[in-house]
């Protein structure tokens, strides 16, 4: 009888489940929606929360790399869309507008991956053609032009 490849115990097997990184990230988003939920209610629990502060808050925890980029993508965001919502998604910062997100930061040390990225979801106004990136790879230094390219889409995906 062989063994399931799929064994949980740390016995060595691997698992194709979900990540811990991955886990968490769903459990920040449950608690988002219970917020969310909340607030809707009119519950003191949801009355007056301030969403940029948790935003802004969240930032703070990321590793400085993220951070600086994070900072800055908040920055320009905010700068280029002032009636786009900061908010938590996922545990990490989006921009949303009537509640649904447009655009969205993910760290890259969160999920381990090779850089932070600027993604765009279907709301974002930012078709181009028949086919369009929805997520752009950030790294360490944003340039001017980075920064222009970032501003002018978030602009277009809000137009």
């Amino acid at each position: 009888m062989q063994a399931s490849s799929k064994n949980t115990s740390g016995g060595g097997a691997s698992y194709d489940g979900f990540t811990e990184d991955e886990r968490a990230a769903m459990k920040d988003r449950a608690k988002e929606l219970k917020a969310e939920g909340a607030a809707r209610r009119g519950s003191k629990a949801g009355k007056g929360a301030d969403t940029e502060a948790e935003v802004l808050a969240k930032i703070a925890e990321l590793p400085e790399a993220d951070r600086v980029l994070a900072a800055r993508v908040h920055a320009l965001v905010r700068a280029a869309a002032p009636g786009l919502t900061p908010k938590l998604w996922y545990g990490m910062p989006a921009y949303a507008r009537d509640g649904k997100v447009v655009c969205h930061f993910q760290s890259a040390h969160k999920f381990k991956t090779r850089y932070a990225t600027l993604g765009f979801s279907d709301q974002a106004r930012i078709d181009e053609g028949t086919m369009w990136p929805t997520a752009y790879a950030l790294t360490a230094d944003l340039t001017a032009a980075d920064e222009e390219r970032i501003t002018a889409l978030v602009r277009q995906a809000v137009s």
